[in-house]
């Protein structure tokens, strides 16, 4: 589905949620979803209702099942209906009666001005189907020929742009709970509406029941999401992406169906997680812009759920994005702002040297130490999420967080030392494997040698730089990330300075930067997809 039907869709849902909590009634929304969109008054009764052709047929359906046993209309069927005359299958009373119990409204709410000839409505039955009703696609409708059983009394009959047409007992409950029963109409006014009210709770109690989506389906949706944020830590980006938007779509579907509340906020965070994932692997494909609009897509999903924890995640990554797009001072305030949703735990660790490594590259050494000591704390806070429980992508192993500190120490005077400690702390963590309930970022740990050659290449360790760098310059084409390749530069500017002129060994070692660096942008323009 594209994004503007989605948005379209949405704001039809707002309007109607706006314009039923002010009481207004299904034949009000319809009117303004009609008038907005163009369409007859059955299509806006249903869009109000914000069903699709096929939602409309199973309760149909599920109201009035084949008497043969078969599969009973179709959503053709409600088509044809929708679109009649151009279409050329009418609607009978029966079928309009019918509809106007599933959208609870009015069958002259669902007339744009047909002339049904019904004459006294008070006396008419509704009309007969014609033999072979079911030819041409238009599946037969079961049970609308014949017999009243379970069928709720017409009352008055009301008028229709001058029309006059049986219109239902407004509250269909014979259909939802059959052991029911209407009260007499010749009853007290107060009997009638004790009954009715009660009817009217038993409907929409059964209403409630009703779930298109099962428990074994949102597991899988939640299996998927796990196995993908594990995937995207090691696994080749562009792979990884085509399969995260596959199970994107599947959820996108899910939530097109009935499902209760609890179902609805599962999805939300499982699909804001989904975009979130997008957006780190759409930047280390070297897609920025797009990256940027999967954060926004998740923020949304976010906001609308109140999960803080992933709220302050998507800050986190949009964070990082702007910071490899060297929007440092953005950067710095998006971690910030971050801290404001998450205090303690890895992930809170994480948004502190965020915060000082942008901190480091405006010029603040003071700010930068200070994150590094703010992340130890925030990490030895106690503190656990959903997301955590998910890990991979949202998890934060000590290797990372020694990678950081490193980086932001090399980053400020006096401070390389210090940081080749922590990048050498973080390659042997990296190297022994993460520790149980961690998961190990190929990417990070690409990034932590590539720090570690810079910082001892400015130590004047030329060979340890080299070797740091070897594991960099093997990785296979498919796994070099955009913020990998905006480091091996910042080397070769190193191997530029007076101290490596005329050496022999820096001229190898940046000749086989070039290299790597060449076939990465010869692969970017011609042998990879677009990642959006």
């Amino acid at each position: 589905m594209s994004s503007g039907a989605r948005s379209k869709r949405e704001q039809r849902d707002a309007l109607t949620r706006r314009l039923r909590a002010e009481g207004q009634s299904w034949a009000q929304v319809a009117a303004q979803v009609q008038a907005a969109e163009h369409v007859g008054r059955r299509a806006a009764m249903r869009l109000a209702h914000g069903w699709t052709q096929w939602e409309v047929a199973r309760r149909w359906n599920e109201l009035w099942p084949a008497d043969d046993g078969g599969a009973g209309i179709t959503d053709q069927a409600i088509s044809y209906w929708e679109t009649w005359p151009q279409s050329g299958r009418e609607p009978s009373v029966r079928t309009l009666w019918r509809l106007a119990l599933i959208y609870d409204c009015e069958v002259a709410d669902l007339i744009d001005g047909e002339n049904y000839g019904l004459g006294d409505a008070r006396h008419a039955e509704p009309e007969p189907l014609p033999a072979g009703a079911g030819a041409g696609g238009l599946a037969p409708m079961p049970g609308s020929d014949t017999g009243t059983a379970g069928a709720p009394r017409e009352i008055t009959g009301a008028v229709a742009d001058g029309w006059r047409v049986n219109v239902p007992a407004p509250v269909p409950s014979g259909f939802a709970y059959r052991g029911t029963t209407e009260p007499c109409l010749g009853s007290s006014a107060t009997e009638r509406e004790v009954v009715m009210a009660a009817h009217e709770g038993s409907e929409h109690a059964e209403s409630a029941e009703r779930r298109d989506i099962g428990d074994a389906t949102l597991e899988q949706i939640r299996a998927d999401v796990v196995r993908l944020s594990r995937d995207s830590m090691t696994g080749e980006p562009f792979g990884v992406f085509r399969e995260m938007r596959r199970v994107r779509a599947r959820i996108y579907a899910a939530l097109d169906r009935r499902l209760w509340p609890r179902d609805q906020t599962e999805l939300y965070f499982l699909v804001g997680c989904l975009n979130c994932l997008m957006a780190v692997t759409a930047d280390g494909l070297g897609s920025p812009q797009a990256a940027e609009e999967l954060i926004r897509a998740g923020w949304a999903y976010a906001i609308a759920i109140d999960h803080r924890p992933l709220m302050a995640q998507l800050r986190l990554n949009l964070a990082g994005i702007t910071y490899w797009d060297s929007r440092t001072r953005q950067s710095h305030d998006l971690a910030q702002s971050g801290l404001e949703y998450l205090v303690g735990g890895p992930n809170a660790a994480q948004l502190h040297l965020q915060r000082g490594r942008a901190s480091a590259r405006l010029g603040d050494a003071g700010s930068a130490r200070r994150a590094i000591t703010a992340a130890a704390e925030a990490r030895e806070r106690e503190h656990s999420d959903e997301l955590l429980e998910i890990g991979g992508e949202f998890g934060f192993s000590r290797a990372t967080q020694h990678y950081l500190a490193g980086s932001i120490l090399i980053e400020i005077p006096q401070g390389e030392a210090e940081g080749i400690i922590e990048l050498e702390r973080a390659e042997g963590l990296y190297a022994a494997g993460p520790e149980p309930g961690e998961d190990h970022s190929y990417r990070c740990e690409m990034i932590t040698h590539a720090n570690l050659a810079t910082a001892r290449l400015r130590a004047g360790q030329l060979d340890a730089a080299a070797a740091a760098l070897d594991p960099v310059l093997g990785l296979t084409a498919d796994k070099r990330v955009r913020s990998l390749s905006e480091r091996l530069p910042v080397i070769r500017a190193e191997l530029a300075s007076p101290r490596y002129q005329g050496s022999a060994e820096a001229g190898n070692l940046d000749q086989r930067i070039e290299a790597f660096l060449t076939d990465t942008i010869v692969r970017d323009l011609g042998d990879r997809p677009a990642a959006s």
